[in-house]
């Protein structure tokens, strides 16, 4: 089994980071063979989408000389390599002025690709991976989800809807809200009950991968 782990704050000790190593911890006492590898935006980001690019993949006709091979698409093959080889992936991600920060962004745009990940169709994107968990540890300053929600949540349905365009749809969010008025005793209290909550969804992972 193979955990693909990515962490997006700049941050070294952030509470997104924590929260995401906590879960793949967790992960790795119920699958202890597991293999983990590390994608990490935050502190080595990638580079966003540049012209080469974007040529690339305007027209089916570009898109087919560039393949998997040309020079413009070699970090996006990577990156979705590194997904498709992966039986679960975890997200650390704080929450950005109320969505996905710009390194994820930048790595969400270079996995859904048209006739590699993702299809067209008359009716949507229709993904071409295998669905796999997905768990997103989210640290927010605020309260985003909830009865005390006080701001808008523009993060989750948008990564729903993108890991759905190539073919995720079981994906678990683990929020870690309030983190501007917690001290590291109650956000370690609130990480830990976080990951009691989310024990039965990794239980039945385990069973599905025996």
């Amino acid at each position: 089994m193979n955990i693909l782990h990515i962490d997006c704050s700049p941050r070294l000790e952030s509470h997104s980071r924590k929260l995401s190593a906590a879960i793949v911890a967790k992960l790795l006492t119920i699958l202890p063979s597991a293999q983990v590898h590390r994608r990490d935006l935050g502190y080595e980001p990638i580079a966003h989408i540049g012209a080469a690019y974007a040529d690339a993949l305007s027209t089916p006709a570009s898109l087919a000389v560039a393949g998997r091979s040309a020079d413009a698409v070699l970090l996006a093959e990577e990156l979705i390599q590194e997904v498709e080889v992966s039986d679960v992936i975890v997200i650390g991600t704080p929450m950005n002025n109320l969505t996905v920060p710009s390194v994820l962004k930048a790595w969400i745009d270079q996995i859904l690709r048209v006739g590699r990940t993702m299809q067209s169709t008359p009716a949507g994107k229709v993904g071409m991976l295998r669905d796999r968990p997905v768990f997103v540890g989210i640290a927010s300053g605020g309260v985003f989800t909830g009865d005390r929600a006080n701001q808008p949540d523009f993060l989750t349905p948008y990564l729903s809807a993108v890991l759905a365009c190539i073919g995720f749809t079981t994906v678990h969010y683990v929020p870690l809200q309030a983190t501007a008025f917690l001290d590291e005793v109650q956000a370690a209290q609130l990480r830990a009950s976080l990951i009691a909550a989310i024990e039965p969804e990794m239980a039945n992972l385990a069973c599905s991968l025996v």
